[in-house]
């Protein structure tokens, strides 16, 4: 082999050292199929965590006392209460430092959380149940929140102008939110872009959620 031409190997060996892997798919955690977009999630309810699953683990832990309960298929859907959604006074009972937030119960420590989006990720403040129950009494969403798989996704204008909006949701679209937030905020506020991105976030939360029937009572 010439100079030249080992020259030339090493510089072809050098580039490909210095190009970036080419991205995995993701896989099922119990199966280890690669996944598609949009791919359903399970609760790990003893680490407190999301994992991803394939269609067919998804569906076998839907069944009655599967894992032991340890697992909960997250479902899919997204509802609203039109007329009740919570006003002022649940972000100043809750003391909550920004416009969005969302709720949930966790089984794991026995009483409800309350998270809201930051540039560090999810920030997480615990809830005792009378606080809960005197903040959400009256709201039908929150009576049929399932532990652990679902939250209330909060909203409150930025200003003086705008509506309080109040969603039951699957918990991992809230941790989407943190996901966003946390790649688009800039400076004290978040700056445009997170807001942009936000804004469209809710709109499409709103576009997907279906009003609650009147028959379900609290």
């Amino acid at each position: 082999m010439s100079g030249h031409q080992g020259q030339g190997a090493g510089v072809r060996l050098l580039r490909a050292l210095r190009a970036p892997a080419p991205p995995q798919p993701e896989r099922c955690a119990f199966c280890a199929v690669a996944l598609v977009p949009g791919h359903r999630h399970l609760a790990d309810t003893e680490e407190r965590a999301l994992v991803c699953a394939c269609t067919a683990c998804s569906l076998l832990f839907q069944r009655p006392g599967a894992g032991d309960g340890r697992y909960r298929a997250v479902p899919d859907r997204y509802l609203t209460d039109p007329g009740r959604e919570p006003g002022e006074d649940v972000w100043t009972t809750l003391c909550i430092p920004v416009s969005t937030a969302f709720v949930l119960h966790n089984t794991a420590l026995g009483h409800p959380v309350l998270c809201y989006p930051s540039p560090a990720g999810a920030t997480e403040s615990e809830l005792d149940e009378s606080t809960w129950r005197s903040v959400f009494a009256d709201n039908r969403l929150a009576a049929i929140l399932e532990p652990d798989v679902e939250a209330l996704l909060l909203r409150r204008p930025r200003g003086e102008q705008g509506e309080y909006h109040c969603f039951l949701v699957p918990v991992d679209i809230c941790y989407e939110l943190v996901g966003r937030m946390r790649l688009h905020w800039r400076g004290f506020d978040g700056g445009t872009e997170a807001h942009r991105e936000l804004d469209a976030f809710f709109a499409a939360v709103a576009d997907r959620a279906r009003p609650l029937p009147k028959e379900v009572a609290v």
